[in-house]
């Protein structure tokens, strides 16, 4: 059921406009009535039937239909002096950038003005202009009404059934070019990476100091230098000139500890010291020397990267693939009682509700 929002109506001071859509509500109907009606009355089955049962209506209408575009003129000039009106006060009002803006965006209103047969279907649009007025205003709630939700529900459908064909195609043309070897490796490197580089080296550099000084400190280094300290240990019982400290007699055992226990504070103290010294343009260099001979001999990379895009774009399709109006629809009706969920959607004019 759709009720004006009393409370809404006097926050937004919208009750002149108000009255004003609902006068102009009024004379569209009437207008769009007599349209349809005089539209029947041309044809020869509803002439004939009127002249057969009401004979007296076809002498009192017959001058009006004759001069039917005069009474049109006169809906016409009433739905133009109140665009004119609206135009003023949205000029007054500044409501867009430029003054001449709102006949534009209202076109319909000036279009359905014209006394054609093609052009006054264009008046029905006016109807839900000052629907949609009000429910922006929220004075009226359009979701509450059964005839709203029909239509919004079926039109997300078909946008989303054809959004979705539409990107899927997209997405398929893509696999196809990369397919045929389009050089989609080559041009993010020199396109996307490289540009960027700059930007990438400062990134990695402040990550390696943020790194460098996680190890320095006593509370999150600890897991790294303990890693490294069980290397070294590792490294230097299985070292066979360290390990012959073993048969001096009361000093080698001490020697030995000693000598691990230097070592790994030399290795954690260098490579503190190495990842906090290394910024953006230490690792630009590096990466310009390093990998300036640099040639793979085959093109495994490549190709994981084009089946890495290749597996990403499939994915992409099978999610957009997915029809969600469906599953809002099961989630709808399982909201329903399990009586409501039986009944048709649609009832004939003879059918019981």
């Amino acid at each position: 059921m759709l009720r004006i929002n009393r409370e809404n109506l006097r926050a937004s001071h919208e009750t002149p406009w108000l009255i004003l859509d609902l006068v102009m509500l009024v004379l569209l109907i009437v207008n769009l009535a007599w349209l349809i009606f005089d539209a029947l009355y041309a044809t020869d089955v509803i002439h004939s039937q009127l002249d057969r049962f009401w004979p007296a209506l076809i002498t009192l209408y017959q001058p009006v239909h004759k001069n039917f575009i005069l009474v049109d003129l006169v809906f016409i000039t009433i739905f133009f002096a109140e665009f004119c009106f609206r135009w003023s006060v949205s000029v007054i009002k500044k409501e867009h950038l430029r003054w001449y803006f709102f006949p534009f965006l209202h076109w319909y209103d000036l279009v359905g003005l014209i006394p054609l047969g093609a052009t006054r279907i264009f008046r029905f649009l006016r109807i839900f202009s000052i629907l949609h007025r009000l429910h922006k205003f929220k004075i009226i709630d359009l979701n509450r009404t059964a005839i709203f939700r029909f239509f919004t529900f079926y039109y997300d459908v078909f946008v989303e059934e054809l959004s979705d064909r539409i990107v899927v195609r997209v997405l398929c043309d893509a696999q196809k070019d990369i397919a045929a070897g389009s050089p989609l490796v080559e041009d993010i490197n020199r396109q996307v990476l490289a540009p960027r580089r700059a930007e990438l080296t400062q990134w990695l550099a402040g990550a390696l100091n943020h790194f460098g000084e996680s190890i320095a400190d006593i509370d999150h280094g600890e897991v790294i230098r303990q890693h490294v300290r069980q290397s070294i240990g590792k490294a230097v019982k299985n070292n066979a000139q360290v390990s012959t400290l073993h048969y001096l007699p009361i000093i080698g055992r001490t020697i030995e500890s000693t000598l691990e226990i230097a070592v790994t504070d030399i290795v954690t103290t260098s490579l503190i010291n190495l990842l906090s010294d290394l910024d953006a343009k230490s690792i630009d260099h590096f990466v310009i020397s390093g990998f300036k001979d640099y040639k793979p001999t085959a093109n495994e990379l490549d190709r994981e990267v084009l089946q890495i895009i290749n597996e990403c774009l499939e994915l992409m399709k099978s999610h957009v693939s997915q029809q969600r109006w469906k599953s809002e629809l099961m989630e709808r009706e399982s909201t329903l009682p399990v009586s409501d969920v039986h009944k048709p959607m649609y009832h004939k004019p003879g059918d019981p509700k």
